[in-house]
């Protein structure tokens, strides 16, 4: 059968870029402003709260996961907040990969990942904004694995972490019981009646679906299965199975291993010329000038 999540990930080509150790007590807190980053807390010991731009604010308690796909501002602070107006939080660096602020009560680690793919930004649109995990003990071992793995000089360190990090965020994500998802693929597949239809999507992504059979697939009349879906994944039926289909295209042409006519009947299109139609409208190239920027890139790389 195949597996929607895993593929995903997988595409995504997970890595580790940066981790670190943080003790903390008294009021804190601490911001951080990215460019769309990965990232990631797993709670050690004590509480503190995120908030993350968009979402909910967070208790976090040990044992927490949180994955954050694509960050661009988030904050984490002490259960006692300090006043709005109060100067950030500074970490005093203890050693290489750890930092402390103020006598420890709290200890969290935090860090960043990257998704090597070229096409990472398609592929986390089809991920939750924010994944949040609690009582995962599975998940806080494959951190620690991860951290002491960065900090180690082993041979094939590097090989070693970019696995640990996929099985951590594989975990992360299919932890669907004490999850607190926001819409993506992940609720989605939670839900066994949307599941059935988006597993369809992966197994056949060449088939000529329509949401109308999707809704069969789902068991669902074409209305409840419209709204249920769009609801749950944070986009329609018919945009999920373009963005897929957008997705699978790139890597196929990144491969170079098919054709432009061969990756159009593989993703659903009755031509060539379709096909570069749509991968023109959605991705902003035509396959072909996609295929040749992406050569140039890897020759110079």
């Amino acid at each position: 059968m195949t597996d929607p999540l895993a593929e995903v990930v997988a595409m995504l080509q997970p890595g580790v870029r940066y981790m670190k150790l943080v003790e903390a007590a008294g009021q804190w807190r601490v911001r951080r402003a990215e460019t769309g980053q990965p990232s990631f807390c797993v709670v050690l010991d004590g509480a503190c709260r995120l908030a993350v731009e968009g979402q909910a604010a967070l208790v976090l308690a040990p044992g927490d996961f949180v994955l954050i796909p694509a960050t661009y501002d988030f904050a984490m602070s002490s259960m006692e907040a300090p006043a709005a107006h109060a100067p950030l939080s500074l970490p005093v660096a203890l050693r290489p990969g750890e930092f402390r602020l103020g006598a420890p009560e709290a200890r969290y680690i935090i860090g960043h990942c990257v998704f090597g793919s070229p096409d990472a930004a398609l592929l986390v649109s089809l991920l939750p904004r924010l994944v949040y995990v609690r009582g995962e003990q599975r998940l806080a071992t494959l951190v620690e694995l991860v951290r002491d793995e960065s900090r180690a000089q082993r041979p094939a360190r590097e090989v070693v972490m970019a696995r640990l990090l996929e099985v951590l965020l594989i975990e992360a994500l299919r932890s669907s019981v004490g999850t607190a998802a926001s819409p993506g693929l992940v609720r989605g597949l939670a839900d066994a009646r949307l599941g059935n239809a988006l597993r369809k999507i992966h197994e056949a992504p060449q088939h000529a679906w329509s949401v109308t059979e999707l809704a069969q697939e789902a068991a669902l009349s074409r209305s409840s299965f419209f709204e249920r879906f769009s609801a749950a994944v944070g986009m329609t039926p018919m945009a999920y199975l373009l963005a897929w289909r957008m997705a699978l295209a790139k890597d196929l042409l990144r491969a170079g291993a098919a054709s432009i006519a061969e990756v159009a009947e593989r993703t659903g299109y009755s031509s060539a010329s379709t096909f570069t139609v749509a991968f023109a409208r959605h991705i902003g190239v035509p396959p072909a000038r996609y295929m040749r920027e992406r050569e140039r890139a890897a020759a110079l790389s």
